[in-house]
């Protein structure tokens, strides 16, 4: 008896059915814009005082990224998912067109063409953040119409793989590989969840793996990529450097860290500090509690966006439901392998944080999924509402109709 009603309180604790949000998602979602802006100041000001003579040249335009992305989410939690249903072929059609016109127009970064200036826009748009959220919106649409033929053939089963497939190729050719694993893994997850046979996954995952394994050694830098992931130290001052240095940032942090603002890491020694490697400089700064903490709140980001997909599925709901799954998939799939690579256990790919890396589109593109898992909450909880009150109703019919038996 004491073990259930700890069990009922600890439900009724994280239970936000008496809410008119989800608390917890807001919580969490908010929690890591604010520490991404705190460390990523923390992260760039010597960078930025080299490039541009002020140390707080970063902070500022993350800042006003943060402000942007609470606008963009709370703008798509105001939009019905019925326009996000309706439009979601011709979202995917812009996603791939600007997956394209990158290749064609894109500007060049460190090997990799993954961003596209546009007039009128003060920052550099990167492409496959938007086809993310394209991509989510069409699967769930597609779910939805296709459920029972998703589960039972292999043609609506492997049409939405083609689709991804066309991406990763035009991924591949920027070439933007953690990309392509994100998407991948987000439609098969998608499928999964939606009923598709568990054996077919396996035939797919035995393909993929085979591709994977020709596209690793077929280029001598990406052979590199994995020899230095496996030793990062043997060859630590050239394929191995950023690891190396990563993992330094891990082992200088301990369980408390050198302080908010004392990381030594980021003068210089690690590239990309406050952007894919922004997680080194938490661990080193705030030790193993602080780092552990951001691994909880995304864990409670993505546990809440899975709770709402269940309970959408539960309410018949079902774009809201996939809708949701799919950004579960993304956020934390993108979230673990950032953190992952960043701590050795994965090889070096070029994918920010989400919510806390710097970076205009992943910041924004975020926060627009946050603002869709708010609005499938919204649609849930008010069709829940509009079902409730007919179980009363028929209860004191069924009464009323045995009191007029007993008379």
């Amino acid at each position: 008896m004491k073990a259930g009603t700890r069990r009922r309180s600890w439900g009724a604790r994280f239970s936000t059915a008496d809410q008119p949000f989800d608390a917890w998602l807001l919580l969490a979602a908010v929690s890591l814009l604010l520490i991404g802006w705190v460390m990523v100041t923390s992260a760039s000001t010597e960078v930025a005082s080299s490039l541009t003579g002020n140390p707080y040249y970063f902070s500022i335009r993350h800042g006003i990224f943060v402000v942007l992305a609470l606008g963009v989410g709370i703008g798509a939690s105001r939009v019905p998912l019925v326009w996000w249903k309706v439009n979601g072929p011709l979202l995917l059609l812009v996603g791939i067109v600007l997956l394209a016109l990158v290749l064609i127009f894109g500007r060049e970064i460190n090997g990799s063409k993954r961003w596209l200036s546009l007039p009128g826009v003060p920052f550099n748009l990167q492409a496959s953040e938007v086809t993310k959220l394209c991509l989510i919106a069409y699967m769930a649409g597609y779910l939805e119409r296709f459920l029972v033929e998703v589960r039972q053939h292999w043609g609506a089963f492997l049409r939405p793989l083609l689709v991804v497939a066309l991406i990763a190729l035009l991924l591949i050719l920027a070439p933007d590989y953690g990309a392509v694993v994100v998407m991948t893994g987000c439609v098969m997850g998608m499928l999964l969840m939606a009923g598709a046979p568990l054996w077919r996954f396996g035939l797919l995952l035995m393909v993929v793996g085979l591709l994977g394994f020709y596209v690793a050694i077929a280029e001598p830098y990406r052979l590199a990529r994995l020899t230095s992931f496996a030793d990062p130290w043997a060859d630590q001052f050239a394929s191995g450097y950023q690891l190396t240095q990563a993992l330094i940032a891990f082992g200088r942090g301990h369980w408390l860290g050198l302080g908010l603002g004392n990381s030594v890491q980021k003068l210089f020694y690690l590239p990309e500090a406050h952007t894919d490697f922004v997680f080194a400089v938490i661990a080193e700064e705030l030790g193993l509690f602080g780092a552990i903490a951001v691994v909880g709140l995304f864990a409670l980001l993505v546990f809440r966006a899975l709770t709402i997909g269940r309970r959408a599925e539960l309410a018949r709901l079902p774009f809201a439901a996939y809708l949701s799954y799919g950004i579960a998939l993304v956020i934390g799939s993108q979230a673990f392998i950032n953190i992952a690579v960043s701590t050795g256990m994965l090889p070096t790919k070029g994918l920010t944080l989400p919510l806390l890396s710097y970076g205009g589109s992943s910041l924004l593109v975020s926060a627009a999924m946050v603002g869709l898992l708010i609005r499938a909450d919204a649609e849930t909880r008010r069709a829940l509402r509009r079902a409730q009150p007919t179980a009363p109703r028929a209860r004191s019919a069924g009464s009323a109709r045995s009191t007029g038996d007993a008379k």
